[in-house]
């Protein structure tokens, strides 16, 4: 029996979800071929939801769809997705949408952490392009498909490395200054919990609500550009973080996406599986910065995202 009041940080997903039942719901998860993300597909999977996994390597995909849909029974199908490249993002939203005119839960999972100065095939810094652009224009693209659940959550990974920086919208490209990959990896995060304030204002009150998560600190694909003396870096951040499995680090993503204790809220970032609290303190080991849920910051990231990918979104 699931008790959320005893959820905490080493909470699995399959605790998250007991007694919850997802049939006939659909869920979307981006990055779905490994990590985070093929753990929050298969736990979805698990409790009767149809699921779609995304993947820059479709073979993979695919592997993974056949073990989950071995281990559940589940409807699991895979779609080819570069979250780097906008026309790519828009293919995949015409061929969703065509496929599936529903859509109840999409968790926000694929990124890109603390990797070397690169830019995405539109021109954008790396980070800030895949990690948050490229969301940006999914979600809002597939804006139609969650509109028609008349209940979906939209689940935005985030990471206490937000606490690293906010949007610079002054230079969100470092063509101003050095590139610092975690200042990068900050700002990325940052924009991905304010996506989620910017969405809520949009459609919460239509039944689309958007929350941002912490994972929690977890060794996967994610960390694949980490050197040496990143883990020092990130040990020095830590403050008595402690490392978490796959299927707790999961758990709050699965938490947000179903649980029933956050029906109607949006535009919050969770953490162990429970809202955080605001902490501006500049050692704060846990909760969230208030720049990061600034309705005026989202606001003016949200012009900027749509000027940058040359869209404009009335959701009617």
């Amino acid at each position: 029996m699931r008790d959320p009041a005893a959820f905490g940080p080493t909470t699995t997903t399959d605790e998250v979800l007991d007694d919850i039942d997802l049939t006939g719901r659909v869920a979307l998860v981006t990055g779905g071929s490994s990590g985070l993300g093929r753990e929050t597909a298969r736990a979805l999977a698990a409790r009767g939801a149809e699921v779609i996994l995304t993947a820059r390597d479709v073979p993979k995909g695919e592997a993974v769809a056949a073990d989950i849909r071995a281990a559940t029974g589940a409807a699991v199908s895979v779609q080819d997705l570069e979250l780097g490249s906008l026309a790519s993002i828009r293919r995949f939203a015409e061929r969703l949408l065509a496929a599936h005119p529903r859509i109840d839960l999409l968790v926000a999972n694929a990124g890109v952490m603390a990797c070397p100065y690169a830019r995405t095939s539109d021109g954008f810094e790396m980070q800030f392009g895949s990690n948050h652009l490229g969301h940006f224009l999914a979600v809002c693209s597939l804006a139609p498909a969650l509109l028609r659940s008349g209940a979906a959550r939209v689940v935005s990974l985030s990471s206490r490395g937000h606490h690293i920086a906010p949007v610079d919208f002054d230079d969100l490209g470092f063509e101003r200054r050095p590139y610092d990959k975690w200042q990068a990896y900050g700002q990325a995060k940052t924009a991905n919990v304010l996506f989620a304030v910017g969405l809520e204002r949009r459609l919460g009150a239509r039944g689309v609500h958007a929350l941002a998560v912490h994972p929690g600190a977890i060794v996967t694909e994610l960390g694949r550009h980490l050197q040496a003396e990143d883990m020092e870096y990130l040990r020095s951040r830590a403050r008595g973080m402690q490392f978490k499995t796959v299927e707790q680090g999961a758990a709050t993503s699965c938490f947000a996406a179903t649980a029933p204790e956050l029906a109607g809220r949006g535009g919050l970032y969770l953490e162990d599986c429970h809202v955080a609290a605001i902490d501006d303190a500049p050692e704060a080991p846990e909760g969230v910065k208030s720049y990061a849920l600034d309705p005026a910051n989202a606001e003016r990231l949200w012009e900027v995202s749509e000027r940058l990918v040359g869209e404009r979104f009335a959701f009617a």
